[in-house]
């Protein structure tokens, strides 16, 4: 929570991060996008997390669901399932994460990373965009972004980044910041936000000598961040 709040402040955002049922009449109506992020399940929260988004979804507000370890339990299998219900208009998650969503079913991860490539999760993810009407995003070495018909790759980042624990967290939000200014164009929204992190990734391993300092310089990186880097840095290709 705390890295995905200091990426949106990095950004230009302005993150708040609720819990609690009894707020949300009071929040919703005045956001511009929604992120749900399901990393920290409980019995408790899961309410809060579904009126959240059927309010959003009522008042025409973009969100977008990243359903973390959703292979490692049945609670998480059925709660992100009653979520997709509500239509998201993104889910983001790792390839293992898609998968077992595309097909309902729980599979296998290491803890909550992936044991699969992003490129495996390409089917899985069109499967998924078809069936739920949202944009899939798969974080990977290369990033697939889907709608169901098209295939969009991002080529940005750097693999120290997969040792900084809520990267992935980080980019679901940040993606969750881009379509706020760009709702009517969710694709191209997530595919930017996630080639922006990627980036910013890039540019704060200059500084960095691991994990730790990458954490910071990543965000130094993305605050820091003008037309000029982002335009000669930038790795977004269409994958036939």
């Amino acid at each position: 929570m705390d890295l995905m709040a200091n990426t949106l402040l990095a950004a230009g955002a302005s993150p708040a991060m609720l819990h609690t049922l009894q707020e949300l009449q009071d929040f919703i109506p005045h956001i511009h996008a929604l992120c749900i992020n399901i990393g920290t399940l409980s019995p408790d929260w899961l309410p809060s997390m579904k009126s959240a988004a059927l309010t959003a979804a009522q008042l025409g507000k973009p969100w977008v669901l990243d359903p973390v370890a959703v292979f490692a339990s049945e609670f998480r299998l059925t709660a992100c399932l009653e979520l997709v219900g509500l239509r998201p208009t993104v889910v983001r998650g790792n390839a293992s994460e898609i998968i077992a969503l595309a097909n309902a079913s729980r599979g296998t991860g290491k803890g909550v990373d992936s044991i699969h490539e992003s490129t495996d999760a390409v089917d899985a993810a069109k499967s998924l965009a078809l069936a739920s009407g949202a944009v899939v995003a798969v974080s990977g070495a290369v990033d697939i972004i889907t709608d169901g018909q098209q295939v969009i790759g991002v080529h940005n980042g750097v693999a120290m980044m997969q040792k900084i624990t809520a990267t992935g967290c980080a980019v679901t939000a940040l993606i969750a910041a881009f379509i706020a200014v760009d709702p009517s164009h969710p694709l191209e929204a997530t595919a930017s936000a996630l080639s922006v992190f990627g980036v910013s990734g890039e540019m704060g391993m200059e500084f960095a000598r691991g994990p730790a300092s990458l954490r910071m310089h990543l965000i130094d990186a993305l605050h820091g961040l003008d037309q000029a880097a982002i335009l000669s840095r930038v790795k977004i290709a269409s994958i036939e």
